[in-house]
């Protein structure tokens, strides 16, 4: 099965998302505030990015069951989880003058633009693949958390936690995987090996994603932008 292959093709890419400081110290309760608001931040511009992926993954699916699939899980992207980001911002007390005085970083705008350029240029089936990750990389991570913390009540990310390790998100992930294998099952020999470039890729994203965020990222061009 593609999502089997795929997922034992990346194992050491999963190991070192699930070892990085950023994810370590999330599940430890001990993550630094500013690191996470400004993951916080990203993030909800990275969702924009994701969600009109999804939503073009609606519109060229051919099937109406997926089609309906991909429209809920755009509609969620922006609803469900940016709630959540929603939350976290106004409980770090930031105003729209700080969000706006926040950068998009290099890598949310890489990551942002990587999944624009699939769903406008690649076949449907790469397309899928390439936003598989975000789907069960996050919920694995999630899973993952859960599992160590045991009770996340008094966890300071608990929503975070719960969010990505909720059984209905899980749910998601196994309907996203299913279409991924069915349509990698039906390609030629050259559009598989384009799909599992994409999940690959969009997976190496999502370990530099967290990344950034550790690193609170900035550009190294920075001090030459015009108003600087």
């Amino acid at each position: 099965m593609f999502c089997d292959d795929v997922w034992a093709r990346s194992a050491a890419l999963l190991r070192a998302i699930h070892e990085h400081p950023f994810n370590a110290a999330l599940g430890e309760g001990t993550l630094d505030r500013r690191r996470f608001a400004f993951y916080i931040v990203q993030d909800a511009r990275y969702l924009e990015a994701f969600s009109k992926a999804l939503a073009t993954a609606s519109v060229r699916a051919a099937d109406p069951e997926e089609a309906a699939f991909w429209s809920s899980s755009a509609h969620a992207a922006l609803a469900a989880e940016r709630t959540l980001h929603e939350g976290y911002i106004e409980e770090y007390g930031l105003s729209a003058t700080d969000l706006s005085g926040i950068r998009t970083s290099p890598t949310c705008l890489g990551y942002s633009s990587f999944l624009q350029a699939v769903a406008l240029a690649a076949p449907y089936s790469v397309l899928v693949a390439a936003v598989l990750p975000c789907f069960w990389v996050y919920q694995d991570v999630g899973a993952a958390l859960v599992k160590q913390v045991g009770d996340v009540a008094g966890h300071p990310y608990r929503a975070w936690i719960s969010t990505y390790a909720d059984p209905d998100f899980a749910k998601s992930v196994e309907r996203a995987k299913e279409i991924a294998d069915r349509l990698a099952a039906g390609a030629d020999g050259e559009t598989r090996a384009a799909m599992t470039e994409a999940f690959v890729q969009a997976t190496e994203y999502e370990w530099m994603f967290w990344d950034s965020a550790w690193r609170r990222e900035t550009w190294p061009t920075e001090q030459w932008r015009p108003g600087s």
